[in-house]
């Protein structure tokens, strides 16, 4: 089988300088201090109320680090430097917590902006997004719990399906696979049933419409096989671990149902591997991105394809990370010929905070994270004789 050499950081950073090195071992070092995670946010929260210079400091560090630009333009420069090592992009327009008509309407047609820029452009291989971009979180939840919605709410409701579909449409008309993403479980089933809707009118030929499996439930494997064996279409999935697992446990605590998450992280990760294996064993059913920083994951993924005889480029198979984080895994990928794309978060500085906010905690968090990061920056600056 063929290894993929993670710890090779000659490759992993030789689109850094070593001027972008160092802030990057900076920042995932300001990571460790608790402090730093928790209060920064509401400080910037403040300094912009106040209207405080705050933005730039936001924009050299931090966004820098895990945003492509403040808007589709701005994010051409991260597209190039990602597409020179063979990797894709994957525009991602990370403004949230707004719920408002207009607003809902904005985000449609820009998400339909990423997927016009898509078209026909390598560089770009997916777009993405979010239902509760484009509709209410309170009503795809009621819709979810089968409660009975007003006229209002039910005319709400066909505005977030019309949404959906006109999305959905610009993905098939332009040829531009897109991701569903996932999201909380209590409106995880609303998103699931507009998803395979869309995939049963749109993935006639090959898989436009992807939806996303969150591996950190107990439940997917299920699924995945029920979606395989009573889907007579094309299929998609992005599977990812997941990521709102303390929201999660909380929700199922306070109100007294069973927590639908693994109890353990190795428990997520065998969820993962064996939803991975599921796919990659209906090949000519199902296409996957993998969306995972995990290292053995992705050496699982190696793998499997090899012993299938499944072209490294096959276009079936992509892996994916984030902007910002385990260029390890991307790079090395990439440069061993996998199908690779990185999520390139965009949007206003201010309105990405909680994007930005996720991304600090995520990495204070996992466990070995900001190590992991930290140790490689710090290898190859010494390689480079920098540290």
């Amino acid at each position: 089988m063929p290894k993929i050499d993670f710890n090779n950081t000659t490759v992993a950073f030789a689109h850094k300088t070593n001027n972008d090195l160092k802030k990057a071992w900076w920042l995932f070092n300001s990571f460790k201090y608790p402090f730093i995670v928790n209060t920064g946010p509401k400080l910037a929260d403040i300094a912009f109320s106040l209207h405080l210079p705050i933005k730039g400091i936001i924009k050299q560090t931090v966004f820098a680090q895990f945003c492509g630009g403040e808007n589709i333009q701005e994010c051409n420069a991260a597209i190039r430097n990602l597409n020179q090592s063979h990797i894709g992009t994957i525009l991602d327009y990370s403004v949230e917590g707004e719920e408002n008509e207009t607003v809902f309407d904005a985000t449609c047609n820009e998400i339909i902006a990423t997927i016009e820029m898509a078209a026909g452009n390598a560089a770009i291989p997916f777009s993405v997004f979010k239902t509760t971009g484009i509709g209410r979180f309170y009503l795809l939840a009621k819709v979810n719990a089968h409660k009975a919605l007003n006229a209002l709410e039910a005319d709400e409701f066909n505005r977030v399906k019309s949404r959906f579909e006109k999305i959905c449409q610009a993905a098939f008309d332009s040829n531009v696979r897109l991701f569903v993403d996932a999201e909380e479980t209590w409106i995880q089933t609303t998103i699931d049933d507009l998803t395979y809707g869309m995939m049963r009118k749109y993935n006639h030929t090959n898989a436009i419409i992807y939806n996303t499996i969150q591996c950190y439930r107990k439940d997917r494997v299920a699924h995945v096989e029920s979606v395989i064996k009573n889907m007579d279409c094309k299929l998609g999935f992005k599977l990812v671990r997941g990521a709102y697992m303390e929201k999660e446990r909380e929700r199922a605590r306070n109100t007294g149902y069973p927590s639908p998450i693994q109890e353990t992280k190795e428990g997520t990760d065998a969820e993962f591997n064996e939803v991975m294996t599921l796919c990659v064993n209906h090949i000519d059913k199902v296409s996957i991105c993998a969306g995972t920083h995990n290292e053995e994951s992705s050496q699982l993924l190696v793998d499997l394809m090899e012993t299938r005889g499944i072209a490294a480029n096959d276009e079936r198979l992509y892996f994916a990370q984030l902007l910002g984080m385990s260029d390890h895994i991307s790079y090395n990928l990439a440069n061993a010929g996998y199908r690779v794309a990185k999520y390139v978060p965009y949007g206003p500085v201010k309105a990405v905070l909680p994007y930005l906010s996720r991304r600090a905690k995520e990495n204070s968090s996992v466990k070995g994270q900001v190590g992991r990061e930290l140790r490689l920056i710090t290898e190859e600056l010494t390689r480079r004789g920098k540290k």
